[in-house]
């Protein structure tokens, strides 16, 4: 009779292989890099799926497919987009999970209280739609902050209408809008403190990720 691995037993292999990815992925490509650390959360993800040894394979054969990429492509974006938020005050990341992130305060997007987009952030918006119409395997999620000034009630729905806005914007520039997510977090997970005006300005802001999935073709 053959003994089943315990979800524990699954969940530290799962573990396991993470660590070593981190410590062997400095010698793979973008595409490998991505797909084995995609094979090594999915295969965590697969121990939710049941107690058993094929939901923890099942996991990270979806964890494979389904991890994101550092491409030549979203290198020359993050360049770019670099090169076009130069002096704004806008951070132009690259996040562990191979997204990448724009940080734009509220000085450069959008009024206080408002939701309405300032003309100043146009131009960041229209570099960031160019091209994404020739990357059909990227994905965008658009998250909206605000300072703790106020209430839930006013600063919960403001955040996500800045994240509407933002993606309205981007697709009256041809970017699909059903590659877009968007989110409002409210006054919630601030950056800096909120009891200082330098803090609170930190906190009104919108975060943009682009993020590339890795495929069976790539």
């Amino acid at each position: 009779m053959t003994t089943r691995p315990s979800p524990a037993r699954l969940a530290a292999t799962g573990l396991c292989a993470l660590a070593l990815l981190a410590s062997g992925c400095a010698n793979m490509s973008d595409t490998q890099r991505g797909s084995a650390i995609g094979a090594g959360v999915g295969s965590l993800a697969g121990v939710a799926l049941g107690d058993s040894r094929e939901s923890a394979l099942i996991g990270a054969g979806l964890g494979a497919l389904g991890g994101y990429i550092w491409s030549n492509q979203m290198a020359q974006k993050k360049a770019a987009m670099e090169q076009a938020t130069a002096g704004t005050g806008v951070a132009v990341t690259q996040t562990a999970d191979n997204q990448l992130k724009l940080n734009i305060p509220s000085d450069i997007s959008f009024d206080t209280g408002r939701s309405a987009i300032q003309p100043r952030l146009h131009p960041i918006l229209d570099q960031f739609a160019q091209g994404l119409a020739s990357q059909p395997n990227t994905e965008i999620r658009i998250v909206g902050y605000t300072d703790s000034t106020g209430t839930d009630a006013i600063n919960n729905p403001l955040s996500v209408n800045r994240a509407a806005s933002t993606r309205d914007y981007l697709v009256s520039r041809g970017v699909d809008a059903r590659r877009i997510l968007i989110d409002g977090r409210g006054a919630h997970e601030p950056i800096g403190d909120n009891t200082t005006e330098a803090g609170r300005a930190k906190n009104r802001r919108i975060e943009i990720f682009l993020a590339e999935r890795a495929t069976a073709a790539r």
